[in-house]
This record gives structure tokens, C-alpha cells and sequence, in this order.
């Protein structure tokens, strides 16, 4: 057996053994894939979409297509962390949820009655906080041995005592405000298209924190480290009730784009729906019927309108977010990443600090996948930490970043389209599959109850049916890694 050498990415040299079984994955020559397999792919997509309008209503096709433009984002930030980095992220649900309480902070506005019994607790508060950090960072760098141990516990147990009956006197005066309505904060009161920036800012400073406690760990460590913190952040946020309410969710968020019975008293709108009507409306000789007809098209349009503005928004987000992606994947930090992913020992041994840009790879994944939760807040119009699970916020992007293919940007962004579209269709499909299977059935038995039952979640065995197809014969997804051997 003769052993040749490889140049992987950013110059980093590696050995592979000529036996074929032992060459790393990432270093054995690709099939060539023909260059329409992504336009073809997306067209699908884009068919799939028309026809679920044309089928069932364009409501539900632009709902699905803005939650899939949300959901690309998400699977872009974890493929930035897995696909560039190999960093297994268990923790999606986390920054998604940290996105969605930053658009609270920043756009719902302030109360003021509570900020006026509470404020100068939280305040105070801060203060105590800030000076047990800047004391303990003195400590650490001041002391030795037992002894700064002992100082550093010292000050977090005074710390605590000190903090503790300033920060509960002023959470319960803060939560005892109207507390049916409010009972909380606020917010800045400023536009909630500046939270998705403030978003990203906010989920990255978390992921530093997280990963200078994680990123050491070994990657079935990592991923445990990272659903322990999820579950945390997303438990605070349900008992917080001062910050976001808590499990009363926040509603009535602010909007970037018009509502719907606005745009419905609008003459120009209404003279746009005609216009686009004109044909259907001209058939129509009573001008009493006609007035009634014109009447529910713009309340259509005016639905229509609005998720049509929210997919343009969306979509330039994501357009810009997926050029920084490609720009970086084929820039010499994107090309150092692969190396270090690839063979952590040998990047280790060109004198690449692994650690380093792991955290940086993380925060910047973490800050996109922000950036998501706070666009999908704002999509809602409304803040509930009680529907955030590791299932819905974690696996499914696992999923559309495994089905799509890792390492590739767009197939990131085709993945967030195809696996959102078939969770949104799984259930009505697996209820019309139900009825066709039980419409000869006794209602009375037994079988025809339990099929009744399976009905509702039999999205979650389509999803998992489709995981493993696409394990078994595309391990690699729909649209691979492309790896450049220079």
C-alpha cells in the first residue's frame, strides 16, 4: 500500500492511504453533477408552489412561501455552522427564540407605568451585575491559586445577596401592572424591520458566550452542550414574565408592511383590484351583486397584498444574507474552514487556530439564524415562547440543511423550501389519506378510532420517512458540497 498527499483547502496538507476505504470523505474525487440540477430543482419548487395556489388557494401557497423563505434563513445559518465548520448545533430553537423576544424589545413600545414601578430596580440590578463581572475579571487577573477561587466565590455569593431582593422587588412590581394586558417592559417602540439587525447583534453576543463554554468540547458534547442551553433560554423566556410576558405571549407587534383593513378603505387599492379583476367584475351585470363581489376580492387582495409584501422583504433578506454566504464559502476564510473541518489536526499543525474560527463560524450562524426568529415574529404579529420545541426549531432544520446538501448554500435554501412545504402539506394529506382508507369502516371499531388518531401526526412520520430516503439513496442531498481541488 503507497501512501500520496493531498493539498485540501487554504493550503493544508493531509495524508491519504491509496486503499480507497480509508481516504477521508472529503478528499475522494466527486461525480461530475450537471450544471441544471439546480435550476431544475428550484423550478420544481417553484411549481410545487403554483400549484399548491392553483389547487388549493393562494393564501396558503404565499403563507407557505414566506415561512419557507424564513425557514432557508435558518437552514443557512446551521449550514454555515455544519456544512462550513462541522459544528453539530443542537441548539437552533434557542437563537430562534432570542431573534423573536429581540423584536419584542425593540419594537413593541415601552410601558410605561411598569418601567416607572420597576425601572430603577432593573437598573440597579444591571449595576450590581456589571460590578460582579468587572470584579471577577479583577480577580482572575489579579490573583492565583486558592485563593482567587476562594475571592471569586466570595463575590458571586455577595453578588447574589445583594442582587436578589433588588431584582425580585422590582419584577414584581413590573409583573403586578395590568398584568392581563401587560405586566411587562416593553419595548423601544421602533421599527421592527431594525429588530432583525438588533436580532443577529443579539444572538451573536449569546453564541460568544455559549461557544467560549462549548466549543472546547468534542462534537457529541457539543451538540448535548448546545440542547441543555436551548432548553434553558427558551425556559427562562416562558417564566421572565417582566421581559416578554412569559407563556401570555405579546401580541399586537408593530408591522413593516400595511394591514389589511387599511389597504381595504384605500381608493387606490381599490381601483388596483378592479383593474385586475376587470374581466370577472364585467360579467357581472347587477350593480348591487357587483358591489359585493368587488367587495370580497379586496378583502382577498388585501390579504394577498400584505404576504406578497412580507415574501419581497423576506426575499431580499435572503438574498443578501446568500451572497455574503457564497462570497465567503469561496474566499480563503471559506476555503481555511473546509480545511480545518476536513482534517482538524493537520489545519492545527499549519498553524490555523481551530478554536478561534469555530467561534467565529458559530456566532456568524447563530446571528443569521436570529436574524430568522425575529423575521418570523414579525411575520406573526405576535411573541409565544410556549411554541418553540426542539422538534419544529432544531430537527426540521437539521433536516432541510441534511435533505438540501451540506455545504452548499443553495442547497440550504432549497432544503428551507422543500422540507417547510411538506411539513405545512403532510397534515391535510395524511387526514385525506385517513378518510379515503376509513370510508368503509364501522366508526364503532377499534381500527377506525386509531386511525382517526394518527391522522394529526402523521406529518411527523412523513418527515422522518423522507430523512431516511434521503439518508439511504442521497446521503449528500439534492444539491452536494461542490469541492474544488486546486
Amino acid at each position: 500500500m503507497t501512501d500520496t498527499t493531498v493539498t485540501g483547502a487554504a493550503g493544508v496538507a493531509t495524508r491519504k492511504s491509496a486503499n480507497a476505504d480509508e481516504a477521508p470523505v472529503h478528499a475522494i474525487v466527486e461525480r461530475r453533477q450537471s450544471p441544471l440540477r439546480a435550476p431544475l430543482a428550484f423550478v420544481f419548487m417553484g411549481g410545487a408552489l403554483v400549484a399548491t395556489g392553483y389547487f388549493q388557494s393562494p393564501a396558503v401557497a404565499l403563507t407557505i412561501l414566506n415561512m419557507s423563505l424564513v425557514s432557508a434563513i435558518m437552514a443557512m445559518g446551521l449550514n454555515l455552522q455544519w456544512g462550513y465548520a462541522g459544528l453539530f448545533n443542537a441548539g437552533v430553537m434557542a437563537f430562534t427564540a432570542l431573534g423573536g423576544v429581540t423584536a419584542v424589545l425593540v419594537a413593541h413600545p415601552p410601558v410605561w407605568e411598569a418601567l416607572q414601578v420597576g425601572g430603577r430596580g432593573l437598573a440597579l440590578s444591571l449595576l450590581i451585575v456589571l460590578a460582579i463581572v468587572a470584579t471577577i475579571a479583577f480577580l482572575v487577573s489579579a490573583t492565583r491559586g486558592r485563593t482567587r477561587s476562594f475571592l471569586i466565590f466570595v463575590t458571586v455569593i455577595v453578588g447574589y445577596a445583594l442582587l436578589r431582593p433588588v431584582f425580585g422587588s422590582a419584577v414584581g412590581a413590573i409583573e403586578s401592572v395590568d398584568p392581563a394586558a401587560t405586566g411587562f417592559i416593553g419595548g423601544f417602540g421602533l421599527p421592527i424591520t431594525l429588530s432583525w439587525i438588533a436580532a443577529g447583534f443579539v444572538a451573536a453576543a449569546v453564541a460568544w458566550i455559549i461557544g467560549k463554554v462549548a466549543l472546547g468540547l468534542r462534537t457529541d458534547y457539543l451538540a448535548i452542550a448546545t440542547l441543555g442551553i436551548a432548553e434553558i433560554v427558551i425556559a427562562i423566556l416562558k417564566n421572565e414574565d417582566w421581559l416578554a410576558r412569559g407563556v401570555k405571549n405579546v401580541t399586537g407587534l408593530p408591522r413593516p408592511v400595511p394591514y389589511e383593513i387599511d389597504l381595504q378603505q384605500q381608493a387606490w387599492f381599490i381601483e388596483l383590484v378592479e383593474r385586475v379583476y376587470q374581466n370577472r367584475l364585467a360579467g357581472i351585470t347587477d350593480a348591487a351583486a357587483r358591489e359585493q363581489a368587488l367587495r370580497q376580492l379586496v378583502v382577498d387582495g388585501s390579504g394577498y397584498f400584505v404576504d406578497i409584501a412580507y415574501a419581497g422583504l423576506f426575499t431580499v433578506v435572503l438574498l443578501v444574507l446568500l451572497a455574503l454566504c457564497v462570497r465567503a464559502l469561496n474566499s480563503p476564510w471559506g476555503r481555511m474552514m473546509r480545511a480545518i473541518r476536513d482534517n482538524e489536526e493537520a489545519a492545527s499543525a499549519m498553524g490555523k487556530n481551530v478554536t478561534k474560527r469555530h467561534l467565529e463560524v458559530f456566532i456568524l450562524g447563530s446571528a443569521m439564524i436570529g436574524i430568522a426568529g425575529a423575521m418570523m415574529t414579525t411575520l406573526d404579529g405576535q411573541f409565544t415562547p410556549g411554541t418553540y420545541n426542539p422538534l419544529r426549531f432544531t430537527f426540521l432544520v437539521w433536516v432541510m440543511v441534511i435533505v438540501g446538501g451540506s455545504g452548499n448554500n443553495l442547497g440550504a435554501v432549497l432544503g428551507g423550501f422543500l422540507v417547510w412545504f411538506c411539513w405545512v402539506q403532510a397534515e391535510p394529506a395524511g387526514a385525506w389519506i385517513i378518510a379515503q382508507v376509513t370510508a368503509d369502516m364501522d366508526p364503532g371499531t377499534e381500527l377506525y378510532r386509531h386511525l382517526q388518531d394518527i391522522a394529526a401526526p402523521f406529518r411527523l412520520f412523513v418527515m422522518g420517512f423522507v430523512l431516511l430516503l434521503f439518508l439511504r439513496f442521497a446521503p449528500r442531498g439534492i444539491l452536494p458540497e461542490k469541492v474544488r481541488h486546486s
